[in-house]
């Protein structure tokens, strides 16, 4: 089979190559899926830099997220049958063929299409552990999303609009603003013309957003202290803008507000169970027309590098998606 790997640290578009590969078998408890479409997500870009919380030994396959369908299912697997159409994450899976833990690999929700199937697993259960399970987000609270045109800041624009809360997002052009607007922000700053501390002031009446969804980091993250409200909490998602920023410990305590760190793939780890309700979950309100990827480029598989170093270079608005089959 067809698969990408990484074969130095450096810039996506450097050090990814197309090779042959042998085709895996899975194991107990393990689903071979012939993949159909792969989402290009920020960690592709820090795998590739050696930057990830996890780094696989070179030479390794990227892609964390597919849509597939089932090939063939290891022993004690009784909930998948060949021929169905799934969706499931882990790491090596930008290839034509991959092997997944049964135990994350679930249905693929029937009103999206393969693109959009491989764009809900990671992106939208993310920003579901993030507003629900650490800010326990409340209708009628008043949200600030960072990147609000990406892949993860749309998702979190259409998940706080489905929990009920007035949502503000935050893009880096005027470009992006319509993209952040059609997922649902009823309020969409422009930072390069506007300060959104000021925005969010406004718009609250003067009370500032109860939660901040960041995948920024570095300054987005040292001003939205200065917006929070009383009680706030900032989920800090991570730091796509390449800064790791510094905690005011003393700062929280004074304007009493939380800082919530989420690293989804912990929860994958150490409570799979956890990560099988959220899908089901998004299923209903993918079914519920409430949540649907924005899929705005899908690339032919032979153009994997470029699509992902597109990520690195911050031109991309939506989700990106790597057709393979």
């Amino acid at each position: 089979m067809r698969a990408w790997q990484v074969e130095a640290h450096g810039e996506p578009r450097d050090v990814l190559r197309l090779v042959d590969v042998d085709r895996p078998a899975p194991g107990p408890g393990q689903v071979l899926v012939r993949a159909l479409a792969v989402a290009a997500n920020f960690p592709d870009v820090l795998l590739a830099r050696g930057e990830y919380q996890v780094r696989p030994a070179l030479p390794f396959v990227p892609g964390i997220e597919l849509c597939g369908e089932v090939v063939a299912t290891g022993d004690g697997v009784g909930h998948l049958a060949p021929g169905q159409r799934v969706v499931g994450s882990r790491i090596g899976v930008l290839a034509e063929y991959a092997v997944l833990d049964a135990a994350l690999v679930f249905p693929a929700p029937e009103q999206l299409s393969d693109a959009e199937a491989a764009a809900l697993y990671v992106g939208h259960q993310t920003g579901h552990f993030g507003l629900h399970r650490r800010a326990r987000i409340q209708p009628g609270e008043t949200l600030l999303v960072h990147a609000a045109a990406g892949g993860v800041g749309t998702a979190a624009v259409q998940l706080g609009k489905a929990a009920g809360a007035q949502v503000i997002g935050v893009v880096g052009n005027a470009a992006k603003v319509e993209v952040a607007r059609a997922a649902g922000a009823d309020v969409v700053v422009d930072r390069s013309a506007e300060d959104f501390v000021e925005v969010v002031g406004e718009a609250t009446g003067g009370r500032g957003a109860d939660v901040v969804y960041d995948p920024v980091g570095g300054e987005s993250f040292d001003r939205s202290t200065r917006c929070v409200a009383f009680e706030g909490r900032i989920v800090v998602v991570g730091f796509a803008g390449g800064v790791i920023q510094t905690m005011r410990p003393s700062h929280a305590l004074l304007k009493n507000y939380a800082v919530l760190g989420l690293y989804w793939g912990l929860y994958a780890e150490r409570r799979p169970d956890l990560v099988a309700a959220t899908h089901r979950e998004l299923t209903r309100l993918a079914a519920e027309g409430l949540v649907r990827p924005v899929v705005r480029q899908v690339a032919p598989f032979e153009q994997a590098a470029d699509a992902i170093q597109q990520l690195a270079d911050g031109t991309t608005v939506g989700r990106v998606v790597i057709a393979v089959a």
